[in-house]
């Protein structure tokens, strides 16, 4: 992207920013941000949010598994789920976060994914049951080894949203994903101020 996608300007807000207030809104009490590279930005940016701890992955260039591991260890024993959200869907709205807690509570699913026009997005919902699993991913396959062995068990949710299923890897992904929730492009100077 050539930016530092977590710090880019998201309406008011940053990308992360926005993320955790999205998960805030779907009511999640727990929020661990996992941390890595400029982990010093973030943690400095983060600090004044209420109810967000950290994790570090210092494999910062690791596959997500890694990521995940870390934010797992730091996960209260008391959790029976994790939502593993993506910092770059920070469109993702609330109710479709609440979507996917509701349909684990109501069928008892340990394996809950949104699915917007057959294309399954994030955030995903796992049981805690698959916690030692979380711990222990595949660096290669990750998540997605854990969901093939337990096909039958993933409960896929269609979602009332494209942005499940919509990220932003380049700056024209986030440029366009910018200007469809708040009407205008993102300011110019970013691009030069983000640098990563």
């Amino acid at each position: 992207m050539g930016a530092f996608k977590p710090l880019l300007p998201f309406g008011d807000a940053t990308v992360v920013e926005a993320c955790i207030e999205n998960l805030r809104g779907a009511g999640i009490d727990e929020i661990v941000v996992v941390l890595g590279h400029r982990a010093g930005e973030l943690r400095e940016r983060l600090a004044r949010l209420p109810s967000v701890r950290f994790a570090f992955n210092e494999e910062a260039e690791s596959e997500m598994g890694v990521s995940i591991a870390r934010g797992v260890e730091k996960i209260s024993e008391e959790a029976e789920a994790v939502l593993l959200s993506l910092v770059d869907q920070p469109a993702v709205p609330p109710a479709e976060i609440r979507k996917l807690l509701d349909e684990r509570r109501r069928t008892g699913a340990r394996l809950v994914v949104p699915e917007w026009e057959g294309r399954g997005g994030h955030p995903v919902l796992v049981g805690l049951e698959f916690r030692r699993s979380l711990l222990k991913l595949d660096p290669q396959k990750g998540l997605r080894e854990l969901f093939d062995a337990h096909r039958g068990e993933v409960l896929r949710v269609p979602a009332g949203s494209p942005y499940v299923a919509r990220d932003m890897d380049t700056w024209d992904e986030y440029c366009v994903l910018h200007r469809e929730i708040f009407g205008t492009s993102p300011p110019d100077a970013v691009r030069l101020r983000a640098k990563d």
